[in-house]
């Protein structure tokens, strides 16, 4: 098993020997030539229940935004969070909870549902569904920016201040 945090190249020594790329918290966009290269062989694990919150802090977003809240493991292809979803699962988040315990829930969702589904997957026997981007969300890093008030605690903010201080404003 490899851990690579730089940018992945097809040529690249990190991938001599790879047969497959499992990914989870990767900051980079995977080029056309790896996802081509690694077609069907390449998933990315995301903390959301796409196609709701792709892209940066998705567990900000679903509570924020009342969205969907879950888990999905994806084909990756040369966009942001929009291959062919493989499998997913909602999760009721502790409301009680802070954004850093949303993530750990969140996290230790997404890790049983890799374990419980992973020789499906890498065997490719699991139907996918198709992850359009005609509906769903997306936000960037620095989306968050505008809401930096709401983090009075940063991740150890409880979930219930972030709701009530956004639903005084708006």
């Amino acid at each position: 098993m490899l851990y690579y945090d730089g940018l992945l190249k097809v040529d690249s020594l990190s991938l001599a020997n790879t047969d497959f790329i499992v990914s989870y918290g990767y900051r980079y966009i995977l080029n056309k030539e790896i996802t081509t290269t690694f077609h069907h062989k390449a998933i990315n694990l995301h903390i959301s229940y796409l196609p709701w919150n792709r892209g940066a802090d998705p567990n900000f977003w679903s509570i924020l935004e009342d969205t969907p809240k879950g888990v999905t493991i994806h084909y990756i292809d040369e966009n942001l969070d929009t291959g062919d979803i493989i499998v997913q699962k909602e999760v009721e988040i502790d409301l009680d909870g802070t954004l850093r315990s949303s993530y750990e829930q969140l996290s230790e969702a997404l890790e049983n549902l890799f374990y419980s589904n992973w020789d499906g997957i890498k065997n490719n026997i699991i139907e996918t569904k198709n992850n359009s981007s005609e509906y769903g969300s997306f936000h960037y890093k620095k989306d968050k920016s505008t809401f930096d008030y709401l983090l009075h605690r940063g991740w150890d903010t409880p979930i219930i201040d972030i709701i009530g201080e956004y639903n005084k404003r708006f």
